[in-house]
C-alpha cells in the first residue's frame, strides 16, 4: 500500500515548471482575449494623423522659413519612392496611409522623347489632382516631350509630383503654342505641393537662345518661355531636380507665399541669354537653400515685391552673380525688403551680390544682408548700380529712383577681375544709405590690390575691410573713391546687356 500511495503521488503531480508554463498561457490567452474586445475608437489616429499633416502658420510676419505652410514628415521621400516601386525586391515600408499613385503612362504617354505626351499629362493631372494623397509619377528613364501645359489646383490635400524621367520641350519655336508664349511648366494655385524626384526637365533652349535680340542684334526681342513657373501658391516644396538649358528664365516663383527650393541644379551654357536660375517676384517667404546653379544670366534675381527671401548654401558658376532687380524701369514704383545670403560661393561671373535700379523709378530696397561669401574671377564682387540700362540707347538721367538703404555685406573674400571690386554707383538725388561693410578681403587674380568706388552711398566699413571703403563717410553726395561714377554724363555710361 505504501508503495502504491507513493507512485500515485508522482504519476498525478505535475512538476513546479510545468505549473509556471500552463500559468502564463492562460494569463497571455486572457489578455489576448481582453485585447480583441476593446474599442480603439476607429479614426482617432486617423484624424489626429490629418490634423498634424499639414500646419498653416498664418501670422503674416515672412520670418524663419520653418514658420511656413510646410510638409510634416517632409524627409519621408524615400517612403512615397517605395509605394511607387515596380517589381522591386525590396518591400514597402509601413505608411500612416495608403497614397494613390497616378502615373503618366498609364494615361498613354509613350516617353520615348518623339512623340507629343502633353495630352497624357493633362489627364493624368486631373486624376492625380481630384484624389487625397496622390503621387502624380513621371517614370524614371523615359523622355517625355511635353508642350506647354498648366498644373492647375487647387488640388486635394498632399499632393506629391515625383519626377524620375525626363521632361523635354519641343525644340523648334515656330512649333510653340502661341496662346502661352512665356510659359512652358506651369504649377498655379496649388497649396502644400511637393515636386521631387531626381529627374531633368530640359527646356531645349538653344533654337531659342539662336533668335534672341542678345545674340543677333538684327532681330526684334521676343518673350521666349520660363521653364518652371510656380504662381499663386503656398508651401510648395521643389526639391531635387535638374532644370537645364531653359528657353529664357529656368525657374519663377511669382504670387506665392511659403515656397522651399531645395537642393536644386540649374545649369544652361555661360552665353545663354536671359536664362536667369531662379526668379523671385511678388513673393513672401521664400526660402532657396543648397541650389548649384550655372547659366547665361543672374543666378538668382530677385524683383519687385518680393519681401523676406533667404538664401543659403548657394553656388553660382557661371552666371551675372546674385542680384536683386532690376526696379523701377519704365517709372515704376518697386519694393523689396528682407533679403538674406549666407553662404555662397560665386565664381566666373560678371558679378558678386548685386542690387540694380533704373533711373526714373520709386520705391525702396531695403534690410538686405549679404554674407559668408566667397567671390572667384569676379568682375565686380560688390555692386549697387543705380544707373542700370539695358537697352540699344543710353538712357536719360533722371531725378527719381528706388531708394537703397541698410545693406549690409559681412565676410566677403575671394579676388576680383577688375580693379573696382566694390561699386557703389548710386543716385544723386536718392543716395544710397546705411551701407555697412565687415570684414571683407578682396584682391586681384594676381595678388594685387583693388579699390572701392564710390558716388552717393553712405555708411561705414568695419575693420578689416580691404580694399578701404573711405568713401562711404565722406561727403553725401560725389565725394570718395578715386573717381566718381554715374549721374554725370549718360554717354559714358557702359551698356548693360542683362536682364
Amino acid at each position: 500500500m505504501e508503495r502504491g500511495r507513493r507512485k500515485g503521488r508522482g504519476m498525478g503531480t505535475a512538476p513546479p515548471f510545468l505549473v509556471l508554463v500552463f500559468l502564463f498561457m492562460a494569463v497571455a490567452a486572457e489578455e489576448r482575449s481582453d485585447a480583441s474586445n476593446v474599442d480603439v475608437g476607429g479614426g482617432g489616429e486617423e484624424e489626429a494623423f490629418d490634423k498634424r499633416f499639414l500646419k498653416l502658420w498664418t501670422d503674416g510676419g515672412g520670418g524663419d522659413e520653418e514658420n511656413h505652410l510646410r510638409w510634416y514628415g517632409d524627409d519621408d521621400e524615400e517612403g512615397i519612392r517605395d509605394t511607387v516601386m515596380l517589381g522591386g525586391a525590396r518591400c514597402p515600408r509601413p505608411t500612416k496611409k495608403k497614397r494613390n499613385v497616378v502615373r503618366v503612362d498609364d494615361f498613354g504617354a509613350a516617353g520615348d522623347g518623339c512623340a507629343d505626351d502633353t495630352e497624357a499629362f493633362a489627364k493624368a493631372w486631373e486624376k492625380a489632382c481630384s484624389l487625397k494623397d496622390a503621387v502624380f509619377v513621371v517614370t524614371a528613364n523615359r523622355r517625355y516631350m511635353v508642350g506647354p501645359i498648366r498644373f492647375m489646383g487647387p488640388c486635394k490635400e498632399r499632393l506629391v509630383i515625383l519626377i524620375h524621367g525626363t521632361i523635354v520641350a519641343p525644340e523648334e519655336p515656330s512649333e510653340w503654342d502661341p496662346k502661352s508664349p512665356r510659359l512652358w511648366l506651369l504649377f498655379g494655385g496649388l497649396a502644400g505641393a511637393r515636386i521631387q524626384g531626381g529627374g531633368v526637365i530640359d527646356g531645349s533652349g538653344s533654337k531659342w537662345w539662336a533668335n534672341s535680340c542678345k545674340i543677333d542684334r538684327s532681330k526684334p526681342c521676343k518673350a521666349a518661355p520660363t521653364a518652371v513657373t510656380i504662381d499663386s501658391c503656398s508651401g510648395v516644396r521643389v526639391r531635387s531636380l535638374h532644370i537645364q538649358n531653359a528657353q529664357q528664365m529656368h525657374l519663377t516663383v511669382s504670387r506665392s507665399r511659403g515656397v522651399r527650393l531645395d537642393k536644386l541644379a540649374i545649369t544652361a551654357p555661360g552665353d545663354s541669354p536671359n536664362t536667369d536660375g531662379i526668379h523671385v517676384a511678388e513673393s513672401t517667404a521664400v526660402t532657396i537653400t543648397s541650389c548649384r546653379i550655372g547659366t547665361g544670366d543672374d543666378c538668382i534675381s530677385i524683383s519687385n515685391a518680393s519681401f523676406a527671401v533667404k538664401m543659403r548654401g548657394i553656388v553660382c558658376d557661371p552666371g551675372h552673380g546674385i542680384s536683386i532687380g532690376s526696379l523701377g524701369q519704365g517709372g515704376s514704383y518697386a519694393a523689396v525688403e528682407g533679403v538674406s545670403l549666407d553662404d555662397a560661393r560665386i565664381a566666373r561671373a560678371q558679378n558678386g551680390v548685386r542690387i540694380k535700379t533704373w533711373q526714373g523709378g520709386a520705391g525702396y530696397v531695403r534690410n538686405v544682408r549679404f554674407s559668408n561669401v566667397l567671390v572667384d574671377d569676379v568682375d565686380h564682387p560688390i555692386i549697387i548700380d543705380q544707373f542700370y540700362c539695358d537697352q540699344k540707347t543710353p538712357c536719360a538721367n533722371q531725378s527719381t529712383n528706388v531708394q537703397v538703404s541698410n545693406v549690409v555685406y559681412r565676410n566677403i573674400t575671394g579676388t576680383s577681375r577688375r580693379a573696382e571690386a566694390i561699386k557703389f554707383a548710386c543716385s544723386d538725388a536718392v543716395p544710397c544709405s546705411d551701407i555697412v561693410l565687415s570684414n571683407i578681403n578682396l584682391l586681384r587674380e594676381d595678388g594685387s590690390e583693388v579699390q572701392t568706388v564710390c558716388n552717393c552711398a553712405m555708411g561705414f566699413d568695419y575693420e578689416p575691410v580691404r580694399p578701404a571703403a573711405d568713401c562711404l563717410r565722406n561727403s553725401a553726395c560725389g565725394g570718395g573713391g578715386d573717381k566718381k561714377v554715374g549721374g554725370e554724363e549718360p554717354k559714358a555710361l557702359p551698356l548693360h546687356t542683362e536682364l
